[in-house]
């Protein structure tokens, strides 16, 4: 096939350890939104709601090799950028209504992400009740570190989540606390959509969420995937 003007480059992931710098390329993005019982409480709600979604652009990704920094300029229009760690599921199998007794089988590996938040634009949206697409799916949103083969992840209750900014503790939990696990993030997002091999999930983040701004460097960790560093310019 040709086309009318150059082809958009696929938006791709290193993957840990891949030989000859194989990386994962990227479908879609989506993102669960107040899936942390403490972040959902400071955000003004309560309780284990039905899951919600939304979705990011493929190209939003920030992706930083192992051990290097990945550099994110602050975005236009804002005045308070927050920062939100999530541990990111990488779909290798695709599917539709897929029963979370399964839902593993369909994860191709994992990563620790960022989904960076525009936040006085989100809740200028929330408030005028229009979406907020601008607060969350802008340039750089998703900086994400290398994905991690899942059959070299051990995840389970007690793996640590945490996030420091210029090396101080700002959200700290652990994965068992997510209101809804990744089987069954997996199982409510294939009924909305089809999954397809590439997409990304992310799962949500714990409370703490705070202000980022020029000069700050946000350090990533999830226990048994890796380390995700980003400095705001």
């Amino acid at each position: 096939m040709t086309f009318v003007i150059p082809a958009p480059p696929v938006a791709s992931v290193p993957v840990k350890g891949a030989p000859d710098g194989a990386a994962f390329p990227v479908h879609r993005i989506y993102c669960v939104g107040r899936n942390y019982v403490e972040h959902a409480i400071e955000m003004g709600h309560s309780g284990r709601e039905a899951p919600f979604f939304f979705m990011k652009p493929a190209d939003a990704i920030l992706p930083a090799a192992e051990g290097s920094v990945a550099t994110m300029r602050y975005p236009s229009l804002t005045r308070s950028l927050h920062h939100e760690v999530e541990l990111v599921i990488a779909i290798g199998q695709g599917g539709r209504d897929i029963p979370a007794e399964r839902a593993l089988d369909h994860v191709w590996g994992y990563a620790v992400g960022l989904d960076m938040t525009r936040r006085d634009l989100q809740n200028d949206m929330k408030k005028q009740g229009r979406p907020w697409c601008i607060g969350k799916a802008f340039d750089e949103a998703a900086p994400i570190g290398p994905i991690v083969p899942a059959a070299q992840c051990a995840i389970g209750p007690d793996t640590e989540i945490e996030l420091k900014v210029n090396g101080s503790v700002r959200q700290a939990s652990t994965i068992g606390k997510l209101i809804w696990s990744v089987p069954e993030v997996i199982e409510h997002l294939s009924a909305a959509w089809a999954l397809q091999p590439g997409d990304l999930i992310f799962t949500g983040t714990p409370e703490g969420v705070a202000a980022v701004g020029p000069g700050d460097t946000l350090s990533a960790r999830i226990a048994g995937i890796g380390t995700l560093d980003v400095k705001i310019a």
